[in-house]
């Protein structure tokens, strides 16, 4: 499928929000879908998935959720990059979050060529995270989280509250992608966020890949996992198909 690419900026309380937006070249309006980036910005690998998504059928934006403290920010997937975006990670706040999750959701329901009430979101690390939260903290109507840090954690971003308390805030249905291999991410947390869907009936699956490790997505990391990779691309997919109807 042939597609466009575009750099846009949204508005956040007065503030501005970069990103990159993917989507067919017809101007048939389609459902949508926020990607969203990992500690290491919107960089090739997350614009990569971006364009995979958008020849889906969809249109795809990865906002850059690091606009407060390094806006633009492209990190490597080696040491100092780690380092550069673990900085990065320690500013973030819970409801300065939500707010870019509201403005980019905002921002997709203004387009003429976005299906308003067929939005879903994705992403990874940080931004499996992210997704939970915006499942939580908007109307998307699906959301596949790839190894969320911290879901599970007592308290949110910035000392705010936990972002597995607002499960019973999701609209929609979530797909929660773990490695069984994460030191980051321990299966005891994993239990916490499948026992936070289940007990709030919310439509959701839980999937953990006995060999992978963090990152598995990621075909830049060492850490990358193509079968893992694979199966969860076609649950992504299936996701998308069967709640956004591309």
């Amino acid at each position: 499928m042939e597609i466009t690419t575009e750099r846009i900026h949204i508005n956040v309380n007065a503030q501005t929000m970069n990103g990159y937006m993917v989507r067919p070249a017809d101007s048939t309006p389609r459902p949508a879908v926020l990607v969203f980036m990992e500690i290491f910005g919107v960089n090739s690998h997350i614009r990569d998935v971006t364009e995979r998504v958008a020849k889906e059928g969809y249109v795809a934006l990865a906002p850059d959720f690091f606009h407060r403290t390094g806006p633009g920010v492209e990190y490597g997937y080696d040491e100092a990059g780690m380092e550069a975006g673990i900085k990065l990670l320690g500013q973030l706040k819970a409801d300065e979050m939500a707010a870019d999750a509201l403005a980019a959701v905002s921002f997709l329901k203004r387009k003429n060529f976005v299906i308003g009430n067929k939005i879903g979101a994705m992403g990874f690390c940080v931004g499996g995270h992210m997704t939970y939260l915006t499942a939580c903290e908007t109307d998307v109507v699906a959301a596949a989280s790839f190894y969320g840090g911290g879901i599970a954690g007592e308290q949110g971003f910035g000392g705010q509250p936990s972002t597995v308390g607002r499960t019973g805030q999701i609209e929609g249905r979530m797909l929660c992608l773990f490695g069984g291999k994460d030191a980051h991410i321990p299966m005891a947390e994993v239990d916490t966020v499948r026992d936070a869907l289940e007990s709030n009936d919310i439509p959701h699956e839980v999937v953990v890949y006995p060999e992978a490790d963090h990152g598995f997505f990621c075909d830049q990391r060492g850490s990358y996992n193509e079968a893992a990779a694979a199966d969860a691309w076609e649950r992504v997919k299936a996701l998308f198909a069967e709640e956004l109807g591309s």
